[in-house]
């Protein structure tokens, strides 16, 4: 397993339980290097949903799409700051005031943790919209620039339009799905081959994997399928 394709491959937690995630985590963490903690498993288990898998070694993309007021968001966003996520993603359709008191608020709570800054990341558009308009995209690409996000969230199909901040944001791609397999409720999916291929950073694997009868036999097929 090539580490440099480890670390471009996060594994999607969606579960109400710790326990579950923890074990998944621990089944398929030779493929992933990064894990996404979103809403369910967030809501069911708090901060720990987090630390958890930052103490076991993996970077954690904590994926609760803030939206809200400055304040509000500023504030959650502080105590998200201090668990140790690589990664947190805010709504960009928020506005400038809202993602820089994420960003700001990051900082804060990393500084007052003694921990690393986490990236925010700006959502785009969600990946089960059927269609993103190109200049949404790239006026959400120029805000969540211009407000100090370390990186976007996009579909496969939107890389070539964030192609202009392919230098200054990580492009984090979900919706990845084998060549034939389910889209589920995904409008706008790719390979993992195709999507590395079109610019991607990481690519954020769930239920290609994660709902396949035998997980690691999933996880193999792709890695065969990237290194081909």
């Amino acid at each position: 397993m090539p580490e440099e394709v480890r670390h471009r491959l996060c594994l999607v937690l969606d579960v109400d339980d710790l326990v579950v995630a923890q074990r998944t985590a621990r089944l398929l963490g030779p493929w992933f290097g990064t894990v996404k903690v979103g809403l369910e498993l967030f809501s069911a288990a708090g901060p720990e949903a987090v630390t958890s898998f930052v103490e076991a070694g993996f970077d954690v993309f904590c994926d609760l799409k803030l939206h809200d007021i400055p304040n509000t968001v500023g504030s959650a966003a502080r105590v998200l700051g201090t668990l140790g996520a690589r990664w947190v993603t805010v709504h960009t359709s928020g506005g400038a005031p809202m993602l820089r008191a994420a960003v700001d608020g990051l900082a804060a709570g990393a500084a007052a943790a003694g921990a690393a800054v986490p990236g925010a990341l700006g959502v785009t558009v969600l990946t089960s919209d059927d269609v993103a308009d190109g200049g949404v995209l790239r006026d959400r690409c120029d805000l969540a620039a211009a407000s100090g996000c370390e990186g976007i969230i996009c579909a496969a199909p939107d890389l070539s339009a964030t192609d202009p901040w392919s230098d200054r944001l990580v492009r984090v791609v979900p919706g990845i799905r084998m060549p034939g397999g389910a889209t589920h409720d995904q409008a706008r999916v790719a390979s993992p081959r195709d999507a590395l291929a079109a610019g991607a950073d990481l690519l954020v694997v769930g239920r290609a994997v994660t709902a396949a009868e035998d997980p690691v036999a999933a996880a193999a097929a792709m890695i065969d399928h990237l290194v081909a």
